[in-house]
């Protein structure tokens, strides 16, 4: 069970699904839509670790200083499937 100040990566997998294609938000907002508004690192931490990228769409969360990593493949590749889906940044 996560602690109070915490989420569970349930939350953060769930909140992630919810994202519609062709939709950006940033780890704050992903944090905030977990529940846990003020737990943007975790929501980064999560989407740095997931091992399900195209099942749970980290692609579709940026920075809120711009596009944001994409682990060990990049940002390219981050930018190309969110083209995939319309959205250019």
């Amino acid at each position: 069970m996560a602690a109070k100040n915490e989420m569970s990566n349930g939350e953060i997998a769930d909140a992630l699904r919810g994202i519609p294609w062709g939709e950006v938000v940033t780890y704050g907002e992903l944090a905030a839509r977990a529940g846990r508004p003020r737990a943007p690192r975790a929501a980064g931490t999560f989407c740095a670790e997931n091992n399900f990228p195209l099942v749970v769409p980290c692609h579709r969360v940026v920075s809120s200083s711009g596009l944001g990593g994409y682990g060990s493949l990049g940002a390219d590749y981050k930018r190309r499937l969110l083209a995939l889906e319309g959205v250019e940044l």
